[in-house]
């Protein structure tokens, strides 16, 4: 039975990660205004956050099923209190304060209405820390991590997180674009 926890542990972490790179992608395209295509404007914020609901769930798993692995030893301290873990201490609290980062956007996500948009936005930024710790957790701590085709799918994931966070960031993301374009009016 351990094989198998372990097994679902691993693999839910491999599938919630890919979910959790396509989420941020998707983040982004969001906020610039644009659309996918073939997808309408609004449906590109739908499927960002049922991609995102969907990736929490795996997340779990990949929790839930080493809480009950008997050689992972996972405990709920360990979920929630980075650093304390038995097995690869540092790699696993990475994987806790990614999971509390996530914790923090998932409440303030529920929680939208009654916070406000700002506040939700401030701490939906936590996703721009959250990702790469998430990927540094899986490359330390995973038992796939350092093989190559895992990390050809983390350096590929690297590369378009990177890639649309520099266009994030850009003057010529649409949000920045309109703020510039004020500042010289």
């Amino acid at each position: 039975m351990d094989s198998a926890l372990w097994a679902l542990g691993r693999a839910s972490g491999i599938v919630s990660l890919a979910m959790f790179t396509v989420t941020v992608l998707l983040g982004i395209v969001n906020r610039s205004g644009r659309p996918l295509p073939a997808v309408p404007r609004f449906s590109v914020a739908l499927i960002h956050r049922n991609i995102s609901l969907l990736a929490t769930l795996f997340l779990l798993m990949h929790i839930g099923s080493l809480m009950l692995d008997s050689y992972a030893k996972l405990n709920l301290v360990d979920v929630f209190v980075p650093f304390l873990g038995s097995f690869k201490p540092f790699w696993q609290g990475l994987g806790t304060v990614a999971f509390d980062l996530l914790v923090a956007m998932v409440l303030t996500g529920l929680l939208r209405h009654r916070l406000g948009q700002r506040t939700f936005r401030a701490v939906h930024w936590f996703a721009y820390a959250m990702w790469p710790i998430a990927l540094a957790h899986s490359i330390g701590n995973g038992t796939n991590g350092t093989e190559r085709w895992f990390l050809a799918l983390a350096a590929g994931s690297f590369v378009a997180v990177g890639g649309a966070l520099a266009w994030r960031l850009s003057l010529n993301f649409l949000e920045n674009a309109k703020t510039r374009q004020r500042s010289l009016s």
